[in-house]
């Protein structure tokens, strides 16, 4: 008689748990790389139950990196008794779709409240700042030296990543197929980019007063 569990697929779903519990401790340790591995490990499971929450390929594609970028960040807070490394990543995936989706509804609900004001204020003949205010001119101006000294801070492999999607307008995917990096990589450099590029500009604000 066969058993219900062959050996076998036993074994497989065994070193998938160890393989995870061990990405997850590197991640612990700041080991980018394993950001990288996990994201390609479970990026698909991720994706579709995303999607299957939020319907918008835009807000997914989000909403799956904000999980992973959470995971990287609470992975030195993870407790293998407490579920597995897969409960765990769902869990978080699934809560941050389910904010976007309330934001996305309190957006629409600001959006028609703000349109309300627009014909308010037009009706008053109360004006508002205009892009060829030369106030708003050199805010712009101040703000983009402020982005590009920051840039410079960044390290090369970053700063590459980000240039290549933000001047280069670049998908993630067509970078990796331009750089020869795996997704996962580049994902992941994108998003610490973005991370230090904002702690670098609120230095530079600071610096700047």
């Amino acid at each position: 008689m066969n058993p219900p569990f062959p050996a076998r697929a036993y074994h497989r779903a065994s070193n998938v748990v160890d393989d995870d519990l061990a990405l997850v401790a590197r991640m612990a340790t700041g080991d980018e790389s394993a950001l990288a591995a996990f994201f390609d490990r479970w990026h698909e499971v991720v994706s579709a139950m995303v999607a299957r929450i939020l319907r918008d390929a835009d807000d997914a594609d989000d909403v799956v990196e904000e999980a992973f970028w959470q995971v990287w960040r609470q992975a030195p807070r993870y407790e293998a008794g407490r579920g597995s490394v897969q409960t765990w990543l769902l869990t978080i995936a699934r809560t941050r779709a389910l904010d976007r989706l309330r934001a996305m509804r309190r957006r629409r609900e600001e959006s028609l409240e703000d349109d309300a004001a627009s014909v308010d204020a037009r009706a008053a003949g109360t004006n508002t700042p205009t892009p060829d205010d030369p106030a708003v001119g050199a805010e712009h101006s101040e703000r983009m030296a402020l982005v590009r000294t920051a840039l410079q801070r960044l390290p090369a492999e970053q700063r590459s990543a980000l240039e290549l999607a933000y001047y280069d307008g670049l998908s993630q995917s067509e970078i990796a197929e331009q750089t020869g990096q795996p997704l996962g990589t580049v994902k992941t450099r994108v998003r610490m980019a973005l991370q230090k590029l904002r702690q670098a500009l609120d230095i530079l604000r600071e610096e700047a007063r």
